[in-house]
């Protein structure tokens, strides 16, 4: 008996080790911890080496891949619809949708990691594990290895990619409270989940146009950013003339956890921001990530991997793209 016991145990705990999690609020297939441990051994160093090479020139494209990472998972769940192509079957796919289009930057990265990747294991690694490991990556070397998870694989990439649809389900600058957790809850994630997650807003950049043509400044915004902001856009920005201001005057470029800071402070730019401080609810969240140290930085990692489960493909309605450009 004690032997049958033993065994027992050790079925449950391998079980609970192969299976990682299941995307929220869906059927979707479980996803597993060293999905490419056997199939493809290098599949996270090559993706993390991209990363690596890319954000060490220009952090600004790990800011782009965490915030691709966002874009492709609330747009038809997390399966690199993000990343497709126009073609004269689908001219319009996500990328071209007004939230990724110009201001989505990364792709050049994701391609990068999938080019290296065909070399190594031809077929193997799907193009949506390539840009939530890329979001992953560029999150631990913004964040000064701070931000460090292990994150569950085996997605399959989508075949349908709609530019519209990125209008539906991401949320615009100008969203107050209410409509920023109906927006997340649509996905299956919490108030917490958006409070941590909006904390992404702490590095990379934003078009003028984000903030002065969609929506004014937040109420109360701090004159000395105001002034900042005016100097260095123009009055009506527009396609040509929509120049990029960083997001966080103070740690522009590092992941951490000033963009709380500065929602305290009145220092940022989008309504959406300043939206957290309309309920006592997310007002502590607030004040709780801003003085607790470290504390948000593991909430981000638990909260970026919960997202990555939104709305899983499997290999009925997915594939593993040979090109992130373009299927099969």
């Amino acid at each position: 008996m004690a032997r049958l016991g033993l065994v027992i145990l050790l079925v449950a705990l391998l079980g609970a080790a192969a299976v990682a999690a299941q995307a929220p609020g869906s059927s979707s297939p479980r996803l597993r911890f060293g999905f490419y441990k056997r199939s493809c051994p290098n599949a996270e160093y090559i993706i993390r080496e991209a990363v690596r090479n890319a954000t060490s020139v220009n952090p600004g494209l790990g800011a782009g891949l965490i915030r691709m990472a966002f874009h492709d998972c609330f747009v038809r769940g997390c399966d690199a619809s993000v990343l497709l192509d126009p073609t004269t079957a689908n001219p319009r796919p996500e990328k071209l949708g007004p939230p990724n289009f110009p201001s989505l930057r990364g792709f050049d990265v994701v391609d990068a990691a999938k080019a290296a990747l065909e070399k190594a294991c031809p077929g193997v690694v799907s193009c949506a594990d390539i840009v939530q490991f890329a979001a992953r990556d560029a999150a631990f070397f913004l964040s000064g290895y701070r931000v460090n998870y292990k994150l569950p694989a085996g997605r399959f990439d989508g075949r349908v990619s709609i530019d519209n649809e990125t209008l539906t389900f991401l949320p615009p600058p100008f969203f107050n409270l209410t409509q920023l957790v109906n927006s997340f809850k649509a996905k299956g994630l919490s108030v917490d989940d958006l409070v941590v997650l909006s904390g992404s807003h702490t590095i990379g950049r934003s078009h003028c146009s984000s903030f002065t043509t969609i929506a004014t400044l937040p109420p109360n915004t701090d004159p000395r950013l105001a002034t900042i902001l005016k100097g260095q856009c123009p009055a009506n920005p527009n396609i040509t003339n929509d120049p990029t201001v960083v997001q966080d005057v103070v740690t522009s470029d590092k992941l951490d956890n000033q963009y709380y800071k500065n929602v305290l402070n009145h220092k940022v730019l989008f309504p959406s921001d300043a939206a957290l401080m309309t309920s006592r609810v997310t007002t502590r969240k607030v004040v709780e990530n801003a003085v607790i140290r470290g504390s948000w930085e593991r909430k981000f990692a638990r909260a970026m991997v919960k997202m990555s489960l939104i709305e899983i493909k499997t290999a009925a309605n997915g594939e593993i793209r040979k090109s992130c450009q373009v299927v099969n």
